[in-house]
């Protein structure tokens, strides 16, 4: 059974955790460790095409910070659940866990569950969705 009551919190824990996971991730190891133009010769290596890499920086990027704010969840979450597939199969080669060379998929796929479960489960609390939506219906009743 489900408590109502902290199901909310629940809910924001992830939500942020997820959120500051992919932005760390996205900047940090992206930007900072590989540099842009590195992480776009590893998609390269990989067979996919540069402007990959760019959207792949994106979508974490954006998707993250909806996340953090709790702004349209379901549809970050759903966004970014396509990185974490396409990371799954980078990884796959290398094993299940990720301690292994290069990398396993253990931590990319349950990086996916976790984000799946967000988008089933929503905003959570504290979300600045929730503090829009009522705002903008005002509004769009009002015109």
């Amino acid at each position: 059974m489900i408590d109502n009551r902290t199901a909310p919190y629940a809910a924001l824990l992830l939500r942020v955790s997820l959120g500051v996971m992919f932005l760390v991730h996205s900047i940090y190891l992206k930007l900072v460790v590989y540099t842009l133009p590195g992480t776009v010769k590893f998609f390269e290596s990989l067979g996919l095409p540069s402007a990959s890499a760019h959207l792949t920086i994106a979508v974490e990027v954006i998707g993250a910070t909806m996340l953090i704010l709790g702004v349209r969840t379901r549809y970050a979450a759903a966004a970014l659940l396509p990185v974490l597939l396409g990371a799954s199969w980078v990884h796959w080669k290398n094993g299940w866990l990720f301690t292994n060379a290069g990398g396993g998929w253990e931590y990319p796929v349950f990086l996916a569950v976790a984000t799946i479960v967000q988008a089933l489960v929503g905003d959570g609390a504290f979300a600045l969705g929730r503090r829009a939506a009522p705002a903008i219906e005002g509004r769009m009743r009002l015109a």
